[in-house]
């Protein structure tokens, strides 16, 4: 009667991960029960999704090698991973799921990093703008819902926004990683979409230095300021802080990734008999919520979901 936070599959967002083939499912050794997905698989998960009372699913696709270029140019593909997945679910299941997509060239870059990059390896801000416009046009093209922009280029909402509009896509939302910290629990993900031995240098130039909160401020303020419907903070939980500024500044839904080393570190420690799996999942998407997120991008959902039903 006087619990302050409510926790619900309504909640949750639930990470997918796409690859090639056919009946295909791909275990991930850095994310221990979480899978890479052929596009029929996919479709099987939006409507396991569907059941558990889950909203919203994100894809990531694990591009083939040979399609990775210095330009991303699989990225503008409309016939790539994720174009092929988010026109799957939609002619399965309609609109009784919603599509979140990632924006941002690393899934497709032979270099692994998020954007175009010159002769020194720096990464390129207004020339990835242009591409990621085009790439976000792309997916909206193919039915996405939501358009996640996760690169940290600087003006691509506008830049996303105004083309979105201009392309006869004024109702599909911009999920903004507003805040997205140069982390180190990224690694695990890496391993997923297949960059992790393609990174050169590091991403320290764009994304987030750890140290920093009011930064972030700003940052969230230009996303919106841009035409963000929503804003994202990424990592999870070790940024909680930064989520209740968020939440007590402006007035968006304000999102948080759990990413894939927090996943992981939970699955290990249950794993190593460190704690109740149940139990630490369900206390950290509580936490989320309590610090003030309208949702949570989580590797768990769909454990999450059969919990807080059962």
């Amino acid at each position: 009667m006087v619990r302050e936070t409510m926790l619900s599959p309504a909640d949750l967002i639930w990470p997918l991960f796409v690859t090639e083939g056919e009946a295909v499912e791909e275990p991930i050794l850095s994310l221990p029960g979480v899978s890479r997905w052929s596009v029929d698989q996919i479709v099987v998960r939006a409507a396991e999704a569907i059941d558990l009372g889950i909203p919203c699913i994100a894809l990531f696709p694990n591009t083939q090698p040979e399609r990775r270029s210095e330009d991303g140019e699989e990225a503008l593909n409309p016939d790539n991973l994720m174009c092929r997945a988010i026109r799957a679910i939609k002619q399965a299941h309609g609109d009784a799921i919603g599509i979140l997509t990632d924006v941002a060239l690393d899934p497709y870059t032979s270099h692994g990093q998020d954007g175009l990059i010159d002769d020194a390896g720096y990464v390129l801000n207004d020339e990835t703008v242009a591409v990621l416009v085009d790439q976000a046009i792309n997916q909206a093209n193919a039915g996405a819902d939501i358009i996640a922009p996760s690169d940290m280029m600087d003006g691509r909402i506008g830049a996303i926004r105004k083309a979105l509009e201009m392309n006869g896509h004024p109702n599909v939302q911009i999920m903004s990683y507003a805040a997205k910290y140069a982390s180190a629990f990224y690694g695990p993900f890496r391993d997923a979409v297949g960059s992790s031995g393609l990174l050169k240098g590091n991403k320290k130039t764009y994304q987030m230095d750890p140290a920093n909160s009011d930064e972030a401020m700003r940052e969230v303020a230009m996303d919106i300021a841009e035409g963000a419907d929503s804003v994202m903070v990424k990592p999870g939980l070790p940024y909680l802080d930064i989520v209740r500024r968020v939440r007590d500044q402006f007035d968006v839904p304000v999102f948080a990734y759990q990413v894939s080393g927090e996943y992981a570190m939970i699955e290990a420690a249950a794993a190593a008999g460190a704690g109740d799996r149940d139990a630490l999942v369900l206390e950290t998407l509580m936490a989320f919520k309590r610090a003030g997120c309208s949702g949570i991008l989580t590797y768990h959902a769909a454990l999450a979901a059969r919990l807080l039903t059962a």
